[in-house]
């Protein structure tokens, strides 16, 4: 089992900055690769960044290419999303979750889940 807790989450302005982190433990592996998903208030869960461990391999949503950084702190086993130049569209609870291997985009391709951290961006 992996276990993942997400912090950092906030009310900013349109604009403005958060920096979102996700603390993982129990059964990692350097095969893993880390992703950030998000959910606003009726509908899907979609993804935002992924990024592998050994490599440090990043891929982004084009919705936030550009504005947002995936990155990590192997030491600290902690997966960090910078999030820059808000938009109101981006409000929407933020998920960390983790799989075995590879690269992916989909929700069910995740194996493990955190609890979630409601970011608001104000207009």
């Amino acid at each position: 089992q992996v276990q993942l807790v997400e912090s950092g989450g906030g009310l900013v302005q349109a604009g403005g900055s958060l920096r979102l982190s996700c603390a993982a433990s129990g059964r990692t592996s350097s095969g893993n690769t880390m992703g950030w998903f998000r959910q606003a208030p009726g509908k899907e869960r979609e993804f935002v960044a992924g990024i592998t461990w050994s490599a440090g391999i990043t891929y982004y949503a084009d919705s936030v290419k550009g504005r947002f950084t995936i990155s990590k702190d192997n030491a600290k086993n902690t997966v960090y999303l910078q999030m820059n130049s808000l938009k109101p569209e981006d409000t929407a609870v933020y998920y960390c979750a983790a799989r075995r291997v590879g690269t992916a985009r989909q929700r069910y391709e995740y194996d493990y889940w955190g609890q979630g951290t409601q970011v608001t961006v104000s207009s």
